[in-house]
């Protein structure tokens, strides 16, 4: 049959083949009018309804004043009337089915191939009816070009989400959900770059949906994995939950899954990323929907650690913040707290600045989020380090990352005035020992923790001070530690022994440099004498003996000094303790202490001249200043 022209004019469809049209078929608000043979001789189901109503005109007189007002061109004893309330596809697809019925070439493609292949099969238009008919050449287009492309597949997919139930009784939806996860197991995971952008397009695509707000060279060309994401975003989420779960079923790449996971997150979950300000195109509007979602992506996160940047780890975080938001589960959030501390190392200090939700924590920040965190990342490393080493006693390279990155966290929550005295504490000693090669970031973070809590007890400073292991720290930080105010006078006198003893090996160091300078400085220069002549490597050497002794005769006169300075505050101490046995021995009543405790500014114990115990204000004050003006006059 030659191609018939067609016609619409507003809610009506009309088949302009010169002929009056003797079948009007109403599907939602459109009506189409027809003619009875060419639908008769390709439809099994439009023939049974025909060859009805011809049997039996009654049914449609009613529906002939209607038909009237459009003209003259029915006859009314030829006039049928047909509605099919429930076609899959809607009037659209009618449209394209009544085409295919009269002859006319139809353009199959992966968007109105199922809705095609659901109107065959609700109208029968079988194999064994009518010879090439709709339903084999939708299934031969399925098998031999839609199911072979990812793309198109996805397009397919999300067009069966209007033709349920019958997509799903034909098998449509999970056909291409399979096609989907196998031809994902074959694709290079180079190609699921970080980031992904968070799927509203852009004309700053660099590489899987980046988008940096600079357009690079050469990179104006999206690439396929890119454009099947897109796709795959569009999905609504019970068929994204199906085809996840296919994905994992078939041992899909880690960074494959994971890509998919993050670009579906990203379209649908609003505050993921910080930088992005814009709201999501998101269909998804109730807090239970979201949260429905989010506890999917979550549950459906690979265990395995991310081999990307640390965009991944960021992205995240930013799940993390929108779960306790969102009131997720805590399974779910535990999960995820799991799964971050598995690649902790890759975080940054603005990743673990989490905002606290709850009103029962006071703190600005979720301290204990990231001490859970930090327990799963040392959990986790416990047992590598087993597994692959057997000794505890190696210091990782991810261990002194986390450690750095603890002390930034620390320094940073430390202003916080909420934060109590045992949270810094039990934080702050999480990491082993190893953890950190010198104590200065800790001691930063103490320092600010002190400032901020001016009115903490002296206990509570010893045991904040505590934290830190004053044989770590650098020579710059035992100068600052020693001229701190704040700091108490346990820990004070701790930094002053230890920064003496570095003196001392520094003396000791530039000794044996001195005493082995003249015997190594006359081998080069007999090499030399052939070459370049003795007299300018033994001037050289020379000098360098010279500031190497001038150098010890001035640590000399420090280390004297300072040990003039030891031995009397001894004596002091040894005067001070006299003074209270003497006291005690007079029966003095709880007044004469309290007196002098005021007069002094401490409590006194009878320990108060051993050399590990803490001295008075006063002594140590008037010590700091005697050790300054002894050292200004050796320097004069």
């Amino acid at each position: 049959m030659a191609a018939e022209k067609a016609s619409g004019r507003g809610q009506a469809w009309f088949c302009t083949t010169g002929l009056p049209s003797d079948i009007v078929v109403e599907v939602d608000d459109m009506t189409f009018h027809l003619h009875k043979f060419p639908l008769m001789s390709k439809s099994r189901k439009l023939h049974e309804l025909i060859t009805e109503q011809e049997t039996n005109p009654t049914r449609n007189q009613s529906n002939f004043s209607a038909e009237e007002e459009e003209g003259d061109e029915i006859e009314q004893e030829q006039y049928c009337h047909i509605s099919l309330p429930d076609f899959p596809g809607g009037s659209e697809t009618l449209e394209t089915a009544a085409k295919f019925c009269y002859g006319v070439k139809i353009e199959l493609s992966a968007s109105n191939v199922a809705p095609l292949r659901c109107a065959g099969e609700f109208l029968e238009m079988t194999e064994e009816y009518s010879e090439d008919n709709l339903i084999s050449r939708t299934e031969r287009h399925l098998s031999q070009s839609v199911l072979r492309s990812v793309k198109d597949s996805l397009k397919t997919l999300k067009s069966c989400e209007r033709l349920m139930p019958l997509a799903e009784t034909l098998g449509i939806p999970q056909r291409c959900i399979e096609a989907v996860a196998e031809r994902a197991l074959s694709a290079d995971p180079s190609l699921f770059g970080w980031p992904v952008n968070d799927g509203r397009g852009s004309s700053n695509v660099l590489w899987n949906g980046i988008e940096t707000g600079v357009r690079r060279k050469g990179t104006s060309r999206i690439t396929s994995s890119d454009s099947w994401l897109e796709d795959l975003a569009l999905l609504s989420l019970p068929l994204f939950k199906r085809l996840i779960l296919a994905m994992r079923a078939r041992d899909l790449s880690p960074d494959v899954l994971e890509s998919c996971l993050m670009y579906y997150a990203k379209k649908y979950i609003p505050g993921i990323s910080r930088s992005n300000r814009k709201p999501p195109s998101s269909s998804v509007v109730s807090e239970n929907e979201q949260r429905e979602l989010m506890e999917t992506i979550i549950t459906n996160l690979p265990s395995e650690k991310s081999s990307r940047s640390s965009t991944a780890t960021r992205f995240l975080f930013g799940l993390l913040r929108t779960a306790n938001i969102l009131n997720a589960s805590e399974a779910s959030r535990a999960a995820l707290e799991r799964k971050i501390g598995s690649q902790l190392e890759q975080a940054t200090l603005d990743d673990l600045l989490i905002p606290s939700y709850s009103y029962l924590n006071e703190t600005l920040y979720d301290v204990d989020c990231v001490e859970r965190i930090l327990g799963y990342f040392l959990d986790g490393l416990e047992v590598e380090i087993e597994s692959e080493v057997g000794d505890g006693s190696v210091r990782p390279p991810t261990m002194m990352l986390v450690g750095k990155l603890i002390d930034g966290y620390l320094s940073e929550i430390a202003s916080d005035a909420n934060l109590k005295p045992d949270k810094f504490y039990e934080l702050a000693i999480a990491l082993p020992d190893n953890a950190r090669l010198f104590d200065d970031g800790l001691y930063r973070a103490v320092d600010v923790y002190l400032k901020a809590h001016p009115w903490m007890a002296e206990e509570e400073r010893e045991k904040t001070c505590g934290v830190m292991n004053c044989q770590k720290l650098t020579l710059e930080a035992c100068t600052h530690a020693a001229q701190n105010e704040r700091l108490p006078l346990r820990a004070v006198v701790q930094v002053l022994f230890f920064e003496q003893l570095q003196l001392r090996h520094a003396i000791a160091g530039s000794i044996l440099a001195a005493e082995s300078a003249p015997a190594d400085s006359g081998r080069p220069s007999n090499v030399e004498l052939e070459q370049e002549g003795e007299s300018a490597v033994a001037a050289a050497d020379s000098s360098t003996w010279r500031a190497a002794v001038r150098e010890n005769q001035v640590l000399r006169l420090d280390m004297d000094s300072m040990r003039s300075r030891v031995h009397e505050l001894e004596r002091e101490c040894s005067t001070m303790k006299k003074a209270i046995e003497k006291i005690d021995q007079l029966g003095a009543s709880g007044g004469w202490r309290g007196s002098l405790t005021k007069r002094f500014g401490c409590k006194f114990k009878t320990q108060v001249c051993d050399s590990h115990e803490p001295t008075t204000t006063t002594t140590v004050v008037e010590t700091r200043k005697t050790r300054h003006h002894h050292h200004h006059l050796h320097h004069q």
